[in-house]
């Protein structure tokens, strides 16, 4: 079952337990210079809209509406990474969940063209809660390209650059649970590892866009810590989200965008934090060989028209905090 919650993808297994599901939001943030240097997390700066896609008309483009899901508006060259949180409707353990991520039908994590099922070898998915949040293509061990929009057709989608192809564009998400059986066991300690409804029309040709790889930033992507045994292969819910052109957003919804967060030069000179992470004992897997060759939408020549990169100004001495728990120090008193 799927659920669209407070600008939040809600994907749930009730069948399974009240705490099978996870959600999933996209956020806007700032877009990391594409200078060589790997970067820290950027920050987040609030959920993009996500709208049922049936309840507006789309003009000459209304067979998008096909595909179901969400659309969400984008400027060319914003930034989103996406947040993943478990359901938590009793006091019981998280509910792991394994979740694929395609941009344009091309796997975020294998770099694999999409399918729908699991697949281990390479690992093509992640696992809620383990990895909270993932920001772009794993493009080495330890590194992803940041999500970047971009027009479709004009070369710089992943989904291009390893296809030849302009024809899907948008974000595909697939949820797996565990069975509950192996959750039963997680659950009591045991060790698992050997609206409305909208008429607003618009008038000319709806633009489409799709995700490229912008600047690297230090992110793992974690391994599967599960026996591939424990996901239920038969249970799944998938959604497409359609990435709308933010300049016309207005007329296919009736409402403002969201304004183009300001750049990352601009946000560090203001003493505002970036982020790291560290996941314990968790392993990364390696980086997918396909996605390590994609350029950044920086280094393409589109098909039309000129690049629509920036120059990126520098990023100095960023004031890096630390994302993990603190433990609370009780004092002498």
């Amino acid at each position: 079952m799927i659920y669209l919650e407070d600008d939040c993808l809600e994907i749930r297994f009730p069948e399974l337990h009240r705490n099978a599901g996870v959600s999933i939001n996209f956020q806007r943030t700032l877009r990391l210079p594409d200078d060589g240097e790997i970067h820290h997390l950027p920050p987040g700066l609030g959920k993009f809209p996500l709208r049922h896609i049936e309840d507006f008309d789309l003009g000459k483009r209304n067979e998008l509406k096909k595909r179901g899901g969400l659309i969400m508006p984008m400027f060319q060259a914003d930034a989103l990474w996406m947040y993943f949180n478990s359901m938590q409707e009793t006091g019981d353990e998280d509910y792991p969940v394994a979740i694929k991520i395609g941009t344009g039908k091309v796997c975020a994590v294998s770099g694999e063209e999409w399918s729908q099922t699991l697949n281990r070898d390479p690992q093509d998915y992640i696992v809620v809660p383990d990895q909270p949040w993932i920001d772009g293509y794993n493009v080495s061990k330890g590194t992803v390209r940041q999500f970047v929009a971009a027009p479709l057709g004009q070369g710089y989608t992943a989904e291009e650059q390893l296809t030849g192809k302009a024809s899907v564009g948008g974000i595909q998400i697939q949820a797996f649970p565990m069975k509950r059986e192996y959750y039963d066991r997680i659950n009591q300690k045991e060790d698992l590892k050997d609206s409305m409804d909208m008429a607003f029309c618009f008038d000319a040709e709806f633009s489409e866009m799709g995700l490229a790889p912008g600047g690297s930033m230090k992110q793992e992507i974690y391994d599967d810590p599960h026996d591939f045994e424990v996901w239920d292969l038969r249970k799944s819910e998938r959604c497409f989200v359609t990435i709308a052109n933010a300049d016309q957003w207005m007329g296919v919804t009736g409402e403002e965008p969201p304004i183009s967060p300001f750049t990352a030069h601009e946000y560090t000179n203001q003493g505002l934090p970036w982020f790291d992470y560290y996941g314990g004992d968790k392993v990364a897997i390696a980086g997918a060989k396909r996605l390590g060759k994609l350029k950044s939408a920086k280094h393409i020549k589109p098909t039309q028209g000129e690049n629509f990169w920036e120059d990126d100004l520098p990023i100095n001495n960023p004031k890096v905090v630390w994302t993990n728990k603190k433990e609370v120090n009780a004092g002498e008193w």
